[in-house]
């Protein structure tokens, strides 16, 4: 009786315990999606703005690249899209090389960036998730991945840049030439930092 009694009370505890548990695991996960956030926010304030083009150059996009790696396509989708929506409602998380604030920033020249960016950390994150946990080539599939999400981005930014300038031509002169060299840097400390940390994480297990 006294087996069976201890028995009782011990799966009564943890379905007690369950459910405080995924609030915890809960409470931590939205964490962790509002700091991605706020970290984009950081690195947008680092912003140098580029005469003959309405887009500056910031450190925005290695933020996305690097919160989807690290986390995944789904929290990586979550915290960008609550970053656009930090900004919308009229947040400082933009950068401040842009005028204007709130939706002006998402109907302006870089709106068609800052509207992929949750598809960015998205793709970033998916495809660096199909690797092998014990590759060894680590930096080499996140560099691929981040490439495979800045396709992703300057699509959205520069057909968001054609649709205002209605001359396609402007669109790469504005959104691209610019920023070809910078974005492979960017592409490169993502990828060194993802495949770092993963490297860290799993080695501790």
């Amino acid at each position: 009786m006294l087996r069976v009694a201890t028995r009782v009370a011990a799966e009564d505890f943890e379905q007690q315990a369950r459910p405080m548990d995924r609030g915890m695991e809960w409470a931590k996960q939205a964490a962790i999606v509002i700091a991605a956030s706020l970290f984009v926010a950081l690195c947008a304030r680092v912003a140098v703005p580029i005469p003959g083009t309405p887009v500056p150059l910031t450190l925005q996009n290695f933020g996305v690249l690097t919160v989807g790696l690290l986390l995944g396509s789904r929290r990586g989708f979550a915290a960008l899209t609550l970053y656009l929506v930090e900004g919308a409602s009229g947040l400082p998380v933009f950068s401040p090389a842009i005028l204007g604030s709130g939706i002006a920033h998402l109907t302006g020249a870089t709106g068609g960036f800052l509207m992929a960016y949750p598809l960015v950390a998205f793709v970033a994150g998916y495809i660096y998730e199909q690797k092998s946990e014990h590759s060894s080539r680590r930096f080499a599939w996140a560099a691929l991945s981040a490439v495979a999400a800045e396709l992703a981005l300057f699509a959205g930014g520069l057909s968001w840049l054609a649709v205002l300038t209605h001359s396609v031509s402007l669109a790469i002169r504005y959104g691209l030439y610019w920023f070809v060299f910078a974005e492979v840097i960017k592409v490169l400390m993502a990828a060194a930092v993802a495949a770092r940390w993963h490297q860290q994480t799993s080695s501790r297990f």
